[in-house]
Formats: C-alpha cells, sequence, structure tokens
C-alpha cells in the first residue's frame, strides 16, 4: 500500500506512535510518505519507503495565526495526487482529521483516498472534549472512513464524550528488539556510580505528567535509600519549576536532566524504576516502553495504565498525587533487587505478548484493508 501519515512531529506519543507505525509499515514492503510541518523526530531515515513532505506556511499580514489546517489540507492533497495515495492514516484528531477530509472531498472527482483517524488521548478526553471543539471533533470522527483508538480506556471515553463507538481499539506497540534491558552499557556508568540505583522518568512536562510529582517521591527515596539517583529525560513548559523544585527540596545535584533524546531506549534499559505520576494517560505507552526494558513501573491508577501495568505483579499503581505511597513502593523494590528483578521479567513478558510490533502491525494492515474495500465498494454502490 502507499500510505499518507501526519502526525505532530515533536510532541507526546501520538508523534512517536505514528513515526514508529510508519517504520514498521515499510520495513513490511509498503511506502510510507510522512507529511507535516517538520520531520518527525523518531523518523530517523528516509529512503525509497520513507518519504517526508514538508508542509509549507504561507506569510501574509492578514492572518494573525497562520492558516495550518488548511495548509496541512492542501498539501495533503497535492501529495495525493502527485504519489497516488491509497489513504491517509492521521493521528491526532485536531485539526488533522479535519484536514485529511477536506483533502479527501477536494480531490474525490479525480480520486477517492479514505481517511483513517486514530485517537491517541487528550485529543478526547481534553481538546475535543471542550465545548467549543466538541462540534467540529465529532464531525471529524463521522466523516473518517475509519477510526481507532489506543485503548479500552479511550474508546470508552470516545463513546461518553461524543456519542460515537465505531471505533476499533489498537493499542500501541513496542519493537521488542528495541526496547531491551542493557547490560555493561557506559551511559549507565555516566549516570551513575555502581552501587547507586537509578529512577528514570520520561515525559514532554507538561501539567499533565505531574514531573514534578518525581521530585517529591525522590525526595522522600533520597531519605531512606540514598545511593538513588534521578534521571529527566524530555523537555517543555514545566522544566524550569522542576529544577526549582529540586534545589527546594535539596536533591538537585542528585537529579540528572539530560533534555530531549531520540535514544530514550537506552536511558530505559540502564535504569531500574520508572516513574509515571501522570493525571492522564489514555494508554502510557512511555510505560509500556519502560516494562520492554524490564523497568518496574511505579504510576498512577487512571486511564488506560492498568491495561500495560499489572498492580503488584509488574509494577505499583497509586491514586493521583499520593507520592508518599509511591515513594514507599519504590523503596521496597530499591531494597529487593529479586523483587524488582522478577517484576521487570514479568513486565517485558506482557510488553511482549500482547504489545509487540509482530501483534500490532498486521491489525493496523488489516484495518487499512478493510476500510479499502469498503471504500471501493462504497464507490461502485
Amino acid at each position: 500500500m502507499n500510505i499518507g501519515i501526519t502526525v505532530y512531529p515533536t510532541y507526546g506519543g501520538s508523534g512517536i506512535v505514528g513515526s514508529e507505525l510508519g517504520r514498521e509499515l515499510a520495513e513490511r514492503g509498503h511506502t510510507v510518505h510522512f507529511i507535516s510541518s517538520v520531520l518527525p523526530t523518531r523518523v530517523t531515515e528516509l529512503n525509497d519507503r520513507v518519504h517526508f513532505h514538508e508542509v509549507e506556511m504561507m506569510t501574509y499580514p492578514l492572518f494573525e495565526h497562520q492558516p495550518y489546517d488548511l495548509a496541512l489540507a492542501t498539501k495533503m492533497a497535492t501529495v495525493a495526487r502527485a504519489e497516488k495515495l491509497d489513504l491517509f492514516h492521521v493521528h491526532y484528531a485536531i485539526p488533522h482529521s479535519i484536514s485529511g477530509i477536506l483533502a479527501r472531498e477536494s480531490i474525490k472527482d479525480k480520486r477517492y483516498v479514505p481517511v483513517i483517524t486514530t485517537l491517541h488521548g487528550t485529543d478526547i478526553t481534553l481538546v475535543g472534549a471542550d465545548r467549543s471543539y466538541l462540534p467540529i471533533t465529532r464531525y471529524a470522527l463521522q466523516q473518517s472512513d475509519g477510526v481507532t483508538a489506543v485503548s479500552r480506556f479511550l474508546k470508552q471515553a470516545t463513546i461518553e464524550t461524543f456519542d460515537f463507538d465505531n471505533v476499533q481499539v489498537i493499542p500501541n506497540f513496542i519493537c521488542p528488539k528495541h526496547y531491551r534491558r542493557i547490560q555493561d552499557s557506559p551511559l549507565r556508568d555516566a549516570l551513575a556510580k555502581k552501587d547507586e540505583k537509578i529512577l528514570v522518568h520520561v515525559s514532554n512536562f507538561r501539567p499533565v505528567k505531574r514531573a514534578a510529582d518525581c521530585i517529591e517521591i525522590f525526595a522522600r527515596v533520597r531519605d531512606e535509600f540514598p545511593a538513588t539517583r534521578l534521571v529527566m529525560v524530555g523537555d517543555g513548559p514545566e522544566l524550569a519549576a522542576i529544577k526549582h523544585l529540586a534545589r527546594q527540596k535539596g536533591v538537585f545535584d542528585e537529579v540528572t536532566f539530560v533534555g530531549k533524546r531520540s535514544n530514550i531506549a537506552e536511558f530505559l534499559g540502564v535504569s531500574d524504576v520508572f516513574l509515571l505520576p501522570s493525571e492522564l494517560e489514555s494508554f502510557g505507552l512511555a510505560a509500556l516502553e519502560a516494562a520492554a526494558c524490564e523497568l518496574t513501573v511505579i504510576a498512577t491508577r487512571i486511564g488506560g495504565i492498568p491495561e500495560v501495568v499489572i498492580d503488584g505483579e509488574t509494577g505499583f499503581l497509586s491514586e493521583v498525587g499520593d507520592v508518599e505511597k509511591m515513594a514507599a513502593d519504590t523503596i521496597r523494590l530499591l531494597r529487593d533487587d529479586e523483587l524488582r528483578a522478577e517484576f521487570g521479567r514479568r513486565g517485558r513478558a506482557l510488553a511482549v505478548e500482547r504489545y509487540s510490533t509482530e501483534k500490532i502491525i498486521p491489525q493496523y494492515i488489516s484495518f487499512y484493508e478493510t476500510v479499502l474495500r469498503n471504500s471501493a465498494s462504497a464507490a461502485k454502490a
């Protein structure tokens, strides 16, 4: 198949999943065209099967804000005709679904290119549920040729918010060869001493991630288990406040802020415990990636996380904001290497069994084929 993929190139799980899906499709013989404002961060190589088409923005004094959704629709239509695309796969409903639908409608007399929308979370639970965006988001869902969601939780949220239930659940995924435990790594030696344990957090440092709770947890852990370091991977609007909190708590020198990194798997592969104290996660991709690297996950019992982390078996779940319990659970794991290792083995086994690329990518391919058959049948009718 010849597939156009649109993602937010730099923020959040939707861009990661869309990028890695494109790479996996290309490895299976399909041709992928990324259509976005910049090259997505997880797209590391362009070749005969992976292409990139930049959305160019027009600057004009009349426009206080550049109309990206219209520029994207125009680019999608242009690429669809020039490259003879079979379908558009857009990640995140607003505005990508609307842009895809505009592109589809603008060229349908020449070529009908169905639009598949994948919902990732905040496009439904935050942005789409805002009263000002609710009608246009519902329209985007209704007009898409196929809709998927990354968790059962998110499908249910879509039903409750938009009274729309024609949603196929296809979860996020990991490549077991890429996400794995790493032994004897120079990175590990650079991050901590041999007798120190490493806690790690990965996010875009938005308020919903509650990254400040990681500092609160770490400060409590250090009181009981001093041979511990915290590694914070990523960047975002809350980062400065988190650094200030680390100084206030007296742990700044024991926290390593590494910024945005493309080699996330390497940091996960050398760490010991993963912290995910978010107040909203529709799936919990970061938890899945951590589990695949045999990291025990300390997380909140919200959204789709319980679908990924089994409380008391592959990690520990707590209520949002309960940093006391999360710290106590972390200390328990740091003191018991055997328990931590057993949780890690179970977590990886679950991740590979349920969420490996070999299991999930064929589900997307099958869904594409179903949508294409339905579109062809509708065209003949």
